[in-house]
């Protein structure tokens, strides 16, 4: 089918790698070249341009790329349609999630969701928050799951769900001795930080800034898992999502400090483009996503 042809050409667009597509599709690099050659030969012209480093769109490939990648999501949006004549929810579903929500709360709903629509293919992309929000601007997730806020104006954004942040350090730590303290008290203290583009680092950073603290000395993780290790073996202090240090926080690994008269929360998102087609695979995925948010609130 053309639709097979055009989702070969899309993938290689987009990883600008023959070989990378291939591994992707699940087919041999070969089978992939043979598909693009076929499409150059039906529209009279080249469509990409191949070099030692990566592949480069002509005009006209960057033309047939906009157009397939139209042609594809309403080819897939007229398939689910059609399956649900059979009460049948089928198709993609294309996933970007920060790490937070990536690695300890999209797990649990992928679960549910795949238990109730086992024929749709799902695939997860985790990475920080800048990163969805730039790869669902590029069209290349059906939704985005981030935490905290992005200046993006050019997509749709929706709170599915507020998040409680924990500012947590290990048991030896100081003020580990306070349950509750002054925000002065943690002027040039020793902070254990995400990296930036991260909506965990962004809230911390803001945390920093709105209350005037220096900060005595600071490491940067690529990861939450990171961060939280490193708190726990008295590098520093760090805040977390409760859900990243529930486990941490029960076993006594990691303590957590309120600090007084603040509540440290942040909203986590769904990101979408604004023009871009729902199909009942993501409606679904959205409902049972807001579900599980509202029973799991009551928990943290």
């Amino acid at each position: 089918m053309i639709t097979d042809t055009l989702k070969v050409f899309v993938t290689v667009a987009e990883e600008r790698n023959f070989s990378r597509a291939a591994k992707l599709l699940h087919l041999s690099q070969p089978g992939v070249s043979l598909h693009i050659r076929n499409l150059e030969d039906e529209l009279g012209a080249k469509l990409m341009l191949r070099s030692p480093k990566q592949v480069r769109l002509t005009e006209a490939g960057e033309i047939l790329f906009r157009k397939a990648k139209q042609m594809l999501a309403l080819y897939e949006e007229a398939q689910q349609e059609i399956h649900l004549l059979r009460d049948v929810v089928t198709g993609s579903l294309s996933i970007g999630a920060s790490f937070t929500i990536g690695e300890y709360i999209l797990p649990a709903v992928l679960a549910e969701y795949a238990h109730q629509y086992p024929d749709v293919d799902v695939q997860v992309h985790i990475s920080n928050t800048d990163n969805i929000v730039h790869d669902i601007r590029e069209g290349r997730f059906h939704i985005g799951l981030v935490e905290g806020s992005t200046t993006a104006r050019d997509v749709q954004l929706t709170t599915f769900m507020e998040d409680e942040m924990v500012l947590v350090m290990s048991p030896d730590h100081p003020l580990a001795a306070f349950k509750s303290i002054d925000p002065g008290m943690l002027q040039d203290q020793v902070w254990v930080l995400r990296e930036s583009g991260s909506g965990t680092r962004a809230y911390s950073d803001r945390l920093i800034e709105e209350g005037g603290l220096a900060v005595k000395r600071s490491f940067v993780f690529s990861s939450s898992q990171g961060v939280k290790e490193a708190a726990a073996a008295g590098l520093g202090i760090a805040v977390l999502s409760r859900w990243v240090v529930r486990k941490e926080l029960g076993s006594g690994e990691l303590c957590e400090v309120k600090l007084k008269g603040m509540k440290l929360s942040r909203n986590l998102l769904m990101v979408q483009g604004k023009d871009q087609p729902a199909g009942m695979a993501l409606l679904k995925f959205v409902h049972i996503l807001e579900q599980y948010a509202k029973r799991h609130y009551a928990d943290l």
